[in-house]
C-alpha cells in the first residue's frame, strides 16, 4: 500500500518578480534526522532580505520553489535521532539559515539543532518572532565585529527600522552613548527607544552635529544599515582608529577611510544558539524588548513586502502562522 506524503501550507516564489511572484502553495512537510528539529512555526515576520530574494537581488543558494522567510517562533513538533538539547514540546526560537535552505513561510519548518533556542519565557511566540534577524544581526555588527565596549560613542543609522530600533536597544544596554538618525516623524518614537541623541537626517547634518557633540573627536562605532552616501559619510563623523560595521551591499567611497585607520566590517548576518541565548537574558532581564509595527496573516504576505519596500515600517512586520 502507497504511503501518502504529508503536506503543508507554505507561501513560496518560483521566479523572481514584484509582490506578486508570491503565492499560496502546499509542499512536502520535511522531516528531521539526525540533528534536525521540525518546528511547528507559530509566528514568523517580513524583512528586506525577503524581498530583496524575491526581486533576485540576491540568487546564491535559491532552489525555486523558494519558501521565503527567516525569523521563527513556535514549538518542537518532532526531532531526529541524534538531537539532545530539545524535546517535542519545547518552546523555540531562531534564524533560520539565510543561503540555500527553505525559510519559513509556512506551517512547519525544519532547522539544525545547533542554530535553534529557547524562546524567551516573557514574550509571547508574536513577540519572539520579531526578534531573531534582528538580533543576530545587530549582535554580529556591534558585539562581534565592531566589539563595542562599555562608554563607547555609537552612531546607528535608521533607528526607526527593524534592524535599528534592536541595535539601539543593544547598544544601551553594553553601556554605550547612542545617537540615531531617523525621520522627524519618527524622532519620539527613537528617543524613547533609548538613543541619547536623535537626528532628523532629512533636516539635519549628521556629521556636523556628531563632530560638534564630540568635541571634533568623532563616535567610536557607526553601525550602517543605509549604505550608499550615508556609509560615505559615516567615515567624516567616526575617529581615528575607529569602526564601522555595515550591512549593506551598495557600493560606497570609502577613501577616506583609509586616511583615518577607520576599520570597516561587512556583515552579512549568521545563524547560531548561543547569540540568541544571550539576546534572550537582555530580554528577560527588560533591557531589550522587540519592536512591533503590524501583525498580520499569511494572506497579507505580498502586501507587507510592499510596505517594507515602500519604507516607513517602524519595528518588525510579524506575520501569524498558527
Amino acid at each position: 500500500m502507497k504511503t501518502l506524503t504529508k503536506t503543508m501550507k507554505a507561501v513560496a516564489i518560483s521566479n523572481y518578480g514584484e509582490s506578486g511572484v508570491l503565492k499560496f502553495t502546499e509542499v512536502e512537510k520535511p522531516k528531521p534526522t539526525g540533528r534536525e528539529i521540525l518546528v511547528k512555526v507559530y509566528a514568523t515576520s517580513v524583512n528586506p532580505v525577503d524581498y530583496k530574494i524575491r526581486k533576485g537581488g540576491i540568487q546564491r543558494g535559491v532552489d525555486f520553489p523558494q519558501i521565503l522567510g527567516f525569523d521563527v517562533s513556535g514549538v518542537v513538533e518532532e526531532i531526529g535521532h541524534l538531537v539532545t538539547d530539545f524535546k517535542v514540546g519545547d518552546e523555540v526560537f531562531y534564524l533560520p539559515r539565510i543561503i540555500g535552505w527553505q525559510g519559513a513561510y509556512s506551517e512547519y519548518h525544519l532547522a539544525e539543532e545547533s542554530i535553534v533556542a529557547k524562546k524567551p519565557s516573557n514574550l509571547s511566540h508574536t513577540e519572539a518572532a520579531a526578534i531573531p534577524l534582528v538580533g543576530c544581526t545587530s549582535w554580529d555588527a556591534l558585539i562581534q565585529r565592531a566589539q563595542i565596549k562599555l562608554g563607547e560613542t555609537v552612531l546607528i543609522h535608521a533607528g526607526a527600522g527593524g534592524v535599528g530600533s534592536f541595535a539601539i536597544q543593544l547598544a544601551k544596554a553594553c553601556g554605550c552613548y547612542v545617537f540615531s538618525t531617523c525621520s522627524s516623524k519618527n524622532l519620539d518614537f527613537v528617543k524613547n527607544l533609548g538613543a541619547d541623541r536623535v537626528i532628523d537626517y532629512k533636516k539635519e547634518d549628521f556629521v556636523k552635529i556628531i563632530m560638534n557633540e564630540t568635541n571634533n573627536l568623532g563616535v567610536d562605532v557607526v553601525f550602517d544599515t543605509v549604505g550608499s552616501d550615508t556609509l560615505t559619510n559615516s567615515i567624516e563623523a567616526v575617529r581615528p582608529s575607529g569602526r564601522i560595521a555595515s550591512i549593506v551591499r551598495v557600493p560606497a567611497n570609502l577613501e577616506k577611510a583609509f586616511f583615518k585607520n577607520i576599520t570597516i566590517h561587512p556583515v552579512f548576518v549568521q545563524s547560531g544558539r548561543q547569540k540568541l541565548d544571550e539576546i534572550c537574558k537582555l530580554i528577560e532581564r527588560g533591557q531589550i524588548k522587540p519592536v512591533i509595527d503590524s501583525v498580520i496573516e499569511l494572506k497579507d504576505i505580498p502586501k507587507a513586502h510592499e510596505k517594507i519596500e515602500n519604507g516607513g515600517v517602524r519595528g518588525k512586520i510579524v506575520v501569524k502562522v498558527a
